[in-house]
């Protein structure tokens, strides 16, 4: 059974961080890329970062980019997002994402709000 279990989400002021992780289960993680994607109310979803299944490669949506770190660590089938300098913007529902070709899978979410 294919599980990605997302953790670390909270609520948090403008200027903080947290540390989301997601934890893989259920298939080879290691030969999967992985992503955090985030949804904000009323808007779609969109693509926040990648990262390549040996973790050699990564990508950022440009409002992040600076802020925010993908990390993976196959020996624990785990993905990490590290999310610095948050804005109330980066206000939303986090989710991981594991494809490999035409196989993909979703984790169920963690809700992120920045607010003072």
């Amino acid at each position: 059974q294919v599980q990605l279990v997302e953790s670390g989400g909270g609520l948090v002021q403008p200027g903080g961080s947290l540390r989301l992780s997601c934890a893989a289960s259920g298939f080879t993680f290691r030969n999967y890329a992985m992503r955090w994607y985030r949804q904000a109310p009323g808007k779609e979803r969109e693509l926040v970062a990648h990262i390549t299944s040996a973790g050699g490669i990564t990508s950022y949506a440009d409002s992040v980019k600076g802020r925010f770190t993908i990390s993976r660590d196959n020996a624990k089938n785990t993905v990490y997002l590290e999310m610095n300098s948050l804005k109330p913007e980066d206000t939303a529902v986090y989710y991981c994402y594991a494809v490999r070709g035409l196989l993909d899978y979703w984790g169920q979410g963690t809700q992120v709000t920045v607010s003072s």
